[in-house]
């Protein structure tokens, strides 16, 4: 990622260990498959292994820094900074979380720190307690019966199952990306990392320091949102005729 302007030779300069000399060359090797064997080759100083975790981290933890700052650059710096604690703090990593956990808690305290300095009041933690406080319905209440129907509170008009090829026609995806982006913040963030990127629930909450309960509420709004969408789009006289 030549945006954060760090490559793996600048930072691994910075470790200067004296065993790297001895390595075989880093780009024949396999790739790492577990965090214990990133690890081994991040203190090894192994530079294609920290090349893999920027190409699988780099993008998502700009986001995430976008959240807590002023703008991109200050974020750009922020996630310069953790890539730099983690190369510096490796030798101490004990595996009581996932490697992941380990460098996301180190983004987020360093960005809530930057955004603190920078006058920012309101931290991610603090968008999505307010997001999930709204009393904000996941479905329309017009999609309901009312009081005066036989089954009060009944579907009036239910979700429906759509063709596969429908949903990943281009035209569909584009309108699901365009509903993730017009999402609220902490709605889009989680939503990209569960369903987007495939985080499990407990990477979440841990990455963005919310609790469990926070992040779930998050996603079914965000996926009730963007489900709305895609049924507006593909059907919809569901919505009540509304395009």
């Amino acid at each position: 990622m030549a945006e954060l302007a760090l490559t793996p030779a600048f930072a691994f300069g910075r470790r200067r260990r004296q065993d790297t000399a001895a390595m075989p060359s880093s780009r024949q090797a396999a790739p790492a498959t577990t965090d214990a064997e990133i690890v081994e080759r991040l203190r090894g100083g192994d530079e294609a292994a920290f090349a893999s975790l920027i190409e699988m981290y780099g993008a998502t933890m700009l986001r995430v820094a976008q959240m807590y700052v002023r703008d991109r650059e200050a974020a750009k710096e922020v996630v310069q900074e953790t890539w730099l604690a983690v190369l510096n703090g490796i030798d101490d990593f004990e595996g009581r979380s996932s490697l992941k956990t380990w460098i996301f808690r180190i983004l987020a305290n360093r960005a809530k720190t930057r955004g603190e300095r920078e006058g920012r009041t309101l931290p991610f933690s603090a968008l999505a307690g307010r997001d999930t406080e709204q009393d904000e319905p996941a479905v329309d209440a017009d999609r309901f019966l009312g009081p005066d129907s036989d089954t009060p509170g009944a579907w009036a008009a239910p979700p429906r199952a759509w063709p596969e090829d429908r949903l990943l026609a281009g035209e569909t995806l584009g309108v699901v990306q365009a509903a993730i982006e017009s999402l609220p913040d902490s709605q889009r963030e989680v939503i990209r990392l569960r369903d987007v990127e495939g985080w499990d629930p407990e990477e979440v909450a841990a990455a963005l320091e919310i609790s469990d309960g926070n992040q779930r509420v998050l996603l079914h709004r965000a996926r009730s949102k963007v489900r709305a969408a895609i049924e507006s789009y593909l059907d919809p006289e569901a919505m009540g005729g509304k395009a």
